[in-house]
């Protein structure tokens, strides 16, 4: 298992990779289009696989972090689409992709990268579950409110989308880990890589897809995509610390808010809207696998300040 925890951690290069390969080779991607849905299912039932009813039962027990985290996971992140995506005069096909991206539930990315920073796990997995059961009602609503007016949008179409495409996947394989769980936590790295693999197969297939406007497109969407992730992230970090949380929690929340579910953006988009509307979801994952690794090395290697525990500190995000 040594093996695949070590392919893991060079998740963000494998995203780059694929990413370059799919730029320059578009024709060895692009008939897998018909795949997207697929590889998010396997995401979701391989995430559900790790999940136990101890994950469940810390929803109960420390509803307060995991309430404020959720909040402003749907809070931060689709308000901060809109708003770069108006600053940047991004087309409304653009601007519908950047708002799937804020308007998605955390990504199990979070749960990684947390672990990284020496970050609370078991919150930042509860989030995520918690995130992820909203964000059937949640996504929908919010990418109509926030763009319904200028592109139509399938509220009820995309909400049994994404019942099917993530509450399902991950039941079963909550399922599944409560008959097999001894067995699962063996292989868990390998689920891990597993999910990785099928992520950067999802983002080689979307820049394939908008290969031809990468050129133009591209360096603008880039931008955008680092300032939406920039400011989830410190926006995650520092309403939690203001709130009085400790800096594992704080952290844990930036991760969370910071760090979307843009596989499932990229397939809403390509199923409901175009293929240039899931470009910012695709830029989205490689990016926050980049940003997310290079944050959680910082604080990793910062520790936790022995004060910190209190929220007395005033650590900042990425001093």
């Amino acid at each position: 298992m040594i093996m695949f925890e070590r392919i893991n951690r060079l998740f963000p290069v494998w995203a780059v990779l694929l990413a370059v390969i799919a730029a320059f080779e578009p024709q060895l991607f692009v008939g897998l289009k018909a795949d997207i849905k697929t590889l998010l299912v396997v995401i979701m039932f391989a995430m559900g696989l790790t999940l136990t009813r101890e994950d469940f039962a810390r929803v109960i027990k420390a509803p307060k972090p995991i309430a404020v985290g959720v909040v402003l996971q749907f809070l931060i992140m689709p308000v901060a689409a809109l708003l770069v995506s108006r600053v940047l005069g991004l087309s409304p096909e653009l601007t519908t992709g950047m708002i799937l991206v804020g308007a998605t539930a955390g990504g199990t990315s979070s749960n990684v990268m947390t672990w990284l920073a020496g970050g609370q796990v078991a919150l930042s997995v509860s989030m995520t579950m918690v995130s992820t059961v909203i964000s059937v009602v949640a996504t929908p609503f919010i990418t109509w409110l926030l763009v319904g007016q200028t592109i139509d949008v399938p509220v009820l179409g995309m909400l049994m989308s994404i019942a099917q495409l993530v509450i399902a996947p991950i039941a079963l394989g909550v399922v599944v880990h409560h008959l097999l769980g001894a067995r699962i936590r063996k292989i868990e790295s390998a689920l891990a890589t597993l999910a990785m693999a099928a992520i950067v197969l999802i983002i080689a297939i979307v820049v394939a897809l908008n290969a031809g406007n990468l050129a133009t497109l591209g360096p603008i969407v880039a931008i955008a995509v680092i300032a939406h992730n920039s400011i989830g992230l410190a926006g995650g970090y520092w309403l939690s610390r203001a709130l009085g949380f400790d800096i594992r929690t704080a952290r844990t929340i930036a991760f969370e808010v910071g760090l979307q579910n843009s596989g499932l953006a990229v397939t809403l988009a390509n199923q409901f809207f175009t293929a240039g509307a899931a470009l910012p979801g695709a830029l989205f994952s490689v990016w926050h696998n980049v940003s997310g690794s290079v944050l959680a090395g910082y604080w990793k290697q910062r520790g936790v300040p022995a004060h910190g525990e209190s929220g007395k500190t005033s650590e900042s995000l990425g001093r």
